[in-house]
């Protein structure tokens, strides 16, 4: 698959939270922290987040054990306050997020570009493992 040629991968989850709850807790750098982790083994222990056109974003991602870590970063291509996040990754990817009011649940559905060294069925795991965290966070918290 060329460079040209990305496929799209799509995950989604809905969260028991109000839209608003669910935009503060994806978007503020003390909830970042909190759930931007696929697994209890890593944890986020810096975010920084300059929400807004041409802003950019680093979450940093680390093995609690020490052993690896890596920054997650980009920069935002599109703000649209309560329905829609995009972004470019570093590497260049595109990355969209859209936020739905069902009631007082909201929808969340993340759709990125697959990278090249991964199967696409395991960079679809990850991010949905990232998106079920954000859940679980956001309604816990």
């Amino acid at each position: 698959m060329t460079a040209e040629q990305k496929a799209a991968i799509t995950v989604e989850t809905t969260v028991h939270a109000p839209i608003e709850k669910v935009w503060a807790c994806w978007t503020e750098p003390q909830h970042i922290t909190g759930w931007s982790f696929a697994t209890d083994e890593w944890h986020a222990p810096k975010a920084e987040n300059d929400l807004r056109t041409g802003g950019t974003f680093l979450t940093r991602m680390e093995a609690k054990d020490g052993s690896f870590g890596f920054d997650f970063s980009g920069v935002y291509d599109e703000v649209q306050l309560h329905e829609l996040i995009s972004y470019t990754l570093g590497d260049g990817r595109k990355v969209t997020v859209t936020f739905s009011s069902q009631g007082s649940d909201t929808k969340v559905i993340q759709v990125f570009e697959a990278e090249g060294e991964n199967p696409v069925e395991m960079q679809q795991a990850g991010w949905q493992a990232f998106l079920d965290n954000f859940k679980k966070y956001c309604e816990a918290s």
